[in-house]
């Protein structure tokens, strides 16, 4: 018998997932990487870290963003990118909360810099958003057993050629 684990259409629906959650945290990514200090100030408005650590998140973070998205979109390490950007989903959910908690009336700083803050604030649906991203990042780590990539399909056109 068959068990849920073993459904062939999971590959395609983790496809899927894969890819949009590869562009959105390249995306995201890119304004950060260009302007790591109005990122850092976006870091600093949460009020969570040492002062000390705020510029070495503002430069790491992005770079682990492209990367898991990269992975992702890729199909290589699919699963090292579902599981940092799982990471990263609990630890954003865990700060837009606390920032919420505190009464904290900013932008979110995922897209944009914190000087454009229509549309960008934070809020309780800034969280379901989060935590849609996280139930993606799951199901790929779950149920994409063998992932389906741009490398996999590129190999699979040489050996054909070959």
């Amino acid at each position: 018998m068959n068990s849920v684990f073993n459904w062939p259409g999971h590959g395609i629906i983790a496809l899927g997932a894969r890819l949009y959650l590869g562009v959105v945290f390249i995306m995201a990514s890119i304004h950060k990487i260009l302007d790591p200090g109005s990122f850092a100030v976006d870091v600093a408005t949460y009020e969570i870290l040492p002062q000390q650590l705020i510029n070495l998140m503002a430069i790491c973070l992005p770079y682990v963003e492209i990367i898991a998205g990269i992975l992702l979109v890729l199909g290589v390490k699919s699963r090292a990118g579902a599981w940092l950007v799982a990471g990263m989903m609990i630890m954003f959910m865990v700060a837009l909360a606390i920032a919420l908690y505190n009464g904290l009336d900013m932008s979110c700083g995922c897209f944009a810099s914190s000087t454009i803050t229509e549309g960008d604030e934070i809020s309780s649906k800034t969280i379901l958003r989060d935590s849609g991203w996280l139930f993606l990042a799951v199901y790929v780590l779950v149920f994409d057993l063998k992932p389906i990539g741009l490398v996999t399909v590129f190999q699979n056109f040489i050996k054909d050629k070959v």
